[in-house]
């Protein structure tokens, strides 16, 4: 198996709505290199957002094999799939999905908490502010912080654990053009300088055209990869 962060196998996903059978996925074969910038594209109801729950370990598929970092991670079960999460994804949300009581700095340090980390979890979580250009808002709460200050610091929270692979769900969606640009240049500048795995779903083509890669998904297949 080449240098593939993630390989997946004839992946199909089916939900039963009832006495209907939906195949949301129907034989997806991936693979994504250990420093590659992806984007995942597709129009609603493509199957996009359930190949991004497979990859991300949310969900896991209903047929095919999937392998994460050299690990099939396709057959484990709920508490198993949480623990490799934790471990080898870093999500980033388009609505941030950050403490609002909390600093900066305590949203960070959340997957580190998870992880059992101890005593070196504060200069972890400042190390990973500092990458992402925040680390004089270490105390901060999210309502002091811009739109697109808090998705840095979402950012930091994805890199923390120093995971296998982040998943960008719109990570521009929420933002002024602005701010939206300021976020891709640190991803792309992520990936470029620090060799980060990014994958990337969205509906923009402006940020997909500025990966290496696009992934198109159209009706549970793959037309583009």
């Amino acid at each position: 198996m080449a240098d593939h962060v993630i390989l997946t196998e004839e992946i199909t996903k089916i939900y039963q709505m009832g006495e209907v059978e939906v195949r949301a996925l129907n034989g997806v074969s991936i693979t994504v290199d250990r420093g590659e910038i992806v984007a995942i594209m597709g129009p609603s109801g493509s199957g996009k957002s359930t190949l991004m729950n497979i990859l991300g370990c949310l969900d896991r598929p209903t047929d095919g094999d999937y392998f994460l970092d050299g690990e099939k991670v396709s057959d484990l079960n709920d508490d198993q799939l949480a623990l490799i999460r934790n471990r080898k994804v870093g999500f980033i949300f388009q609505s941030f999905n950050l403490l609002s009581r909390a600093t900066a700095m305590t949203n960070v340090e959340l997957p580190l908490r998870y992880a059992g980390v101890g005593s070196e979890r504060a200069d972890m979580a400042r190390k990973a502010l500092d990458i992402v250009g925040l680390g004089n808002r270490l105390h901060h709460k999210p309502f002091e912080l811009s739109g697109g200050q808090q998705q840095r610091v979402a950012i930091a929270r994805a890199l923390v654990n120093n995971p296998a692979i982040i998943m960008a769900d719109e990570p521009t969606g929420n933002l002024d053009s602005k701010s939206g640009k300021e976020i891709m240049d640190l991803l792309l500048k992520l990936n470029r300088e620090d060799g980060v795995t990014v994958i990337i779903v969205t509906h923009d083509s402006a940020v997909g055209n500025q990966t290496q890669r696009i992934i198109r998904v159209k009706d549970g297949l793959i037309v583009e990869s």
